[in-house]
């Protein structure tokens, strides 16, 4: 990645069409609005006629009329894996369910297969064109989840590649431990010696090593019980550290109930979520990570509860779920527009779902996800009338001016 910077890191952009999300509400347009910016923090972000007169003496750049909105922010993620499973999508057209394939030695444990087989340098290799896919389309924060290891060694290598994502394109990287996705072959007869091992071996020496930002698990019958997973969240807590939970994607466990015990900071998938979990998450103010991609690629016809949890308060959450086996699908943009057509979320629930919320959904309400003073000066200007277009298009277009920290991203 390339920037532009300014000797003192200032600006301030005019004629720009706001969109700030800096609310409960509404997507406003202030139509005559101002961004200020200094040291990649916003300063200012309103309409211009009541911009103090002194941020017109920093360097003007011109939005030329475009819709700006914050950057898109990737909430869930799988990025990092080595190989892929086109077989096993080939599998359930032809009637195999995602279930069969696991129980089957498919799965996640056929991309462990291939991830344990793969170099760092080759994992980075395979991973920087699915997050350039994501940056190209105006990310400029993506979370990005273990799991394909499902042994130390190899789980420490895909955080250690996040990581490494984040410092060679400038991406904003939250990196997150999935040591309980999977049952690894090698465990089948030891799967309590498994659990100890993840939670009382791995999780402390790989957060010892910086490289854990928030723990997850995969809450489910071909998965880890709701006891595995308290004990992984235990571990995890006393660490100091964030969870969020894989719950109720293929059956009700009360995942979102258990994960919202501990404060989580999201819950994800939720298409069998009871009403006990909804009341659990709006209690907890634990975000819901909506995964249409998924919800597609697997052709559920279960939706997540939306109108509980509209009506509850909860944060919807929208992300990519970019994954090798049920959401190889390398787009934000289309998910929201998947969350609109299949879940029928408003192009604005869409937006906020892919920034204010999926700010929440990371723990960086305070941060991002909105043009506010205080917040990282990473911004959008699209080429766009209203902004139900960013959900309207199926697909990446239209394509943004991207904007890191005040500094236009040049990534040609």
């Amino acid at each position: 990645m390339e920037t532009n910077p300014t000797e003192d890191r200032t600006g301030v952009l005019l004629d720009a069409r706001l969109v700030t999300l800096d609310g409960a509400g509404g997507y406003t347009v202030i139509e005559d609005g101002a961004l200020a910016w200094r040291e990649g923090r916003i300063d200012y972000a309103g309409a211009r006629d009541a911009m103090p007169a002194t941020f017109l003496q920093r360097v003007r750049l011109s939005a030329e009329g475009a819709l700006v909105t914050p950057a898109l922010i990737d909430c869930h993620t799988h990025l990092v894996f080595a190989g892929n499973r086109a077989t096993e999508f080939e599998m359930r057209l032809q009637g195999a369910t995602y279930e069969e394939i696991a129980r089957a030695g498919g799965g996640i444990v056929s991309t462990v297969r291939a991830t344990r087989a793969a170099s760092e340098e080759a994992l980075l290799a395979a991973s920087l064109p699915r997050a350039r896919a994501l940056l190209a389309e105006g990310v400029t924060c993506i979370e990005i989840k273990s799991g394909y290891g499902l042994d130390f060694e190899t789980e420490r290598r895909m955080l250690r590649v996040a990581r490494r994502l984040g410092e060679e394109l400038g991406v904003a990287v939250r990196t997150t431990f999935l040591g309980l996705h999977a049952l690894p072959p090698e465990s089948s007869a030891d799967r309590a010696g498994y659990v100890s091992a993840v939670c009382d071996d791995w999780l402390p020496r790989l957060a010892a090593e910086g490289l854990v930002d928030a723990v997850d698990a995969f809450c489910e019958g071909i998965g880890f019980t709701p006891d595995e997973v308290r004990r992984c969240f235990e571990a995890a807590r006393h660490l100091g550290l964030p969870v969020k939970l894989h719950a109720e994607q293929l059956s009700d466990l009360d995942g979102a109930a258990l994960a919202s015990g501990f404060g989580a900071l999201s819950a994800d998938h939720l298409e069998w979520l009871s009403e006990r979990g909804v009341a659990a998450m709006a209690r907890s103010g634990t975000a819901a990570v909506l995964l249409p991609g998924a919800f597609y690629a697997l052709r559920e016809t279960r939706q997540p509860p939306i109108d509980a949890l509209r009506e509850a308060g909860v944060a919807l959450a929208v992300a990519s779920d970019l994954n090798p086996g049920t959401s190889p699908m390398p787009s934000l943009r289309l998910a929201m527009n998947q969350a609109c057509v299949l879940f029928r979320l408003t192009p604005e629930e869409a937006l906020r779902g892919v920034t204010t919320h999926a700010a929440q959904a990371l723990g960086l309400a305070g941060e991002r996800g909105a043009l506010k003073a205080g917040f990282v000066a990473d911004f959008l200007l699209w080429p766009c009338a209203h902004p139900a277009e960013l959900a309207y298009w199926i697909g990446s277009h239209p394509r943004p001016r991207v904007f890191v920290a005040g500094q236009a991203r040049n990534d040609g």
